[in-house]
């Protein structure tokens, strides 16, 4: 005898075998228990949630001849033809390949003769929603006023797909998602039913990656008792089949991420790439966790919101103790776009590893947690003692203090200063230059106006203008060639109206301005998008 799937083989038979539907179950049982049977439904929900299989039940019970407390015996004629797939009295359509008019007027046409046996006749139409327009329309009457012999049930993944005027001549129930809880039960029954060894652990890892659907479960283990047949299949076993990675690499990675460790990151990555895990599953599990991260920073009482093992859940709030609640949100946000673009992207990993190096650099972003964050990881600095500024001569005429120099070192190899304290207002002259800083880049010649593209506005001492440039060619531009440095103070002075006092700095990159200046672009609150000529 060839193999029955797992799904197919125990796909409920009775009102009392349906799982994570009870509101539903008990109404229509109550309806033919009355004898109120409607003469169309609507069944909608995500897949595998059990549309089909109940609208088979209801279409037993509805022709029973022997029914119990609402539920089809299974023992009659009417069942067992109906079970077989051999009965006249119920019929299923498949929407998605029958969406045509012509295939819906064949079912109108047939709806005017009654049962041979039985007293209903059950049309149960899959996807309606891929009917076309002419097809709901040339439906639209016959369920309106259908003969007393009919009933149609019409199930649907996406509802919002189908016309108002249908909805509204149909009783609609709405299916939801199966408890992880729910779904790991029904899976241990079926396991020991079968006789097979399966650790706890594991099934609840599968409830869980099917996402609410009963089938999508079945169908994960039975893949994953086929792979491992004949041996217990233990947590580990799924995770090696289904490609997912275990939930102690997230502790590891978000720990890579705090301490800003790009390189950990990669390597990390690189290491669950080479043990053949499916980066896709990859994304989605880390989304979860850090969503689990984000709840248990926003409840005590959450243990039965998230599931996890009481061990798992002690680590979560130990990592949730380490971030703040703006970060997590943050890196949700990264993710979850993320998780959008790699299903159908070609290179999965680029796209990791780029949204990897966003947690672990705020500054590149422009959004309100980004900078949240690296306003954040500055006050830690400053309470810590590490803000570096570069040492050397302070460059002549300009203003003094510690950011009034222009040096050969580059920043971070000098003594370790503070930062002056922000100041409480920004210059009216200094935010004047700010706000036409694009138009002064704009009308610099090669190759200053690329180095003032990269250059970065701060206040050095007094209160002046400071201008950041990149160390090496840039520095050496203005300060060791004559005559390029007064080009600039000259711009900026004709700009504002008024002779502007400009110092000038060198840092090795765009990262070391942002964590140790104070960054006047944005505090004033605008993006600087440099100007053609």
């Amino acid at each position: 005898m060839s193999y029955t799937a797992l799904y197919r083989k125990f796909r409920p038979s009775r009102f009392e075998n349906v799982k994570g539907q009870e509101h539903i179950v008990t109404t229509l049982q109550n309806q033919i228990k009355a004898e109120r049977i409607g003469h169309a439904y609507l069944f909608c929900g995500t897949r595998g949630t059990g549309k089909t299989s109940i609208a088979k039940i209801f279409a037993k019970a509805v022709n029973c001849e022997h029914p119990e407390g609402g539920s089809p015996c299974g023992e009659c004629t009417s069942c067992k033809a109906i079970a077989a797939g051999a009965s006249m009295n119920v019929i299923e359509i498949d929407a998605a390949s029958n969406n045509g008019v012509d295939n819906i007027r064949e079912i109108v046409d047939e709806v005017s003769y009654s049962p041979a046996e039985g007293k209903y006749k059950v049309y149960i139409i899959d996807e309606v929603h891929m009917l076309s327009i002419g097809a709901f329309n040339a439906l639209l009457k016959t369920l309106e006023e259908p003969p007393s012999y009919a009933i149609f049930i019409l199930a649907t993944t996406e509802v919002h797909k189908i016309p108002i005027t249908i909805l509204s001549r149909c009783q609609r129930y709405d299916f939801r998602r199966i408890t992880i809880d729910t779904i790991a039960s029904r899976l241990r029954e079926l396991m020991d039913e079968e006789q097979i060894q399966v650790e706890e652990k594991a099934l609840r890892y599968v409830a869980k990656a099917a996402d609410g659907s009963m089938r999508d479960a079945l169908s994960l283990l039975d893949q994953c008792i086929a792979f491992h047949f004949g041996q217990e299949l233990t947590y580990d076993k799924v995770l090696d089949v289904l490609g997912a990675v275990d939930t102690e690499v997230f502790g590891r990675l978000l720990r890579h991420v705090l301490d800003r460790d790009v390189t950990g990151c990669i390597s990390l990555l690189e290491e669950i790439v080479m043990q053949g895990r499916e980066l896709t599953q990859f994304v989605i599990d880390f989304t979860w966790y850090l969503r689990n991260l984000l709840l248990v920073r926003s409840s005590d009482d959450i243990e039965d919101v998230i599931d996890v093992s009481t061990d798992n859940l002690a680590r979560l709030r130990e990592e949730a103790g380490m971030i703040q609640t703006d970060a997590v949100m943050r890196y949700i946000r990264i993710f979850s776009e993320l998780s959008g673009q790699i299903k159908y992207a070609a290179q999965k990993r680029i796209l990791i590893e780029i949204a990897l190096i966003k947690l672990c650099r705020p500054d590149m972003e422009k959004d309100y947690e980004s900078i949240v964050e690296r306003i954040r990881a500055v006050e830690e600095k400053i309470e810590n003692g590490v803000i570096a500024v570069s040492s050397g001569e302070a460059y002549p005429a300009e203003g003094g203090g510690v950011y009034g120099s222009m040096s050969q070192t580059p920043l971070g190899a000098g003594t370790l200063k503070e930062r002056p304290p922000l100041p409480k207002a920004i210059p009216e002259d200094v935010q004047a230059v700010v706000d036409k800083w694009a138009s002064i880049v704009g009308q610099a010649s090669m190759p200053m106006k690329q180095y003032l593209r990269n250059a970065g506005l701060s206040l050095g001492g007094d209160n002046k203008l400071m201008v950041v440039v990149e160390d090496g060619l840039a520095s050496d531009y203005f300060l060791k060639q004559e005559g390029h440095k007064e080009l600039l103070v000259q711009m900026v002075s004709e700009a504002a109206g008024k002779e502007i006092d400009v110092t000038l700095q060198s840092v090795p990159d765009r990262g070391t301005f942002v964590q140790n200046y104070v960054d006047l672009s944005q505090l004033i609150h605008m993006d600087i998008e440099v100007e053609e000529e």
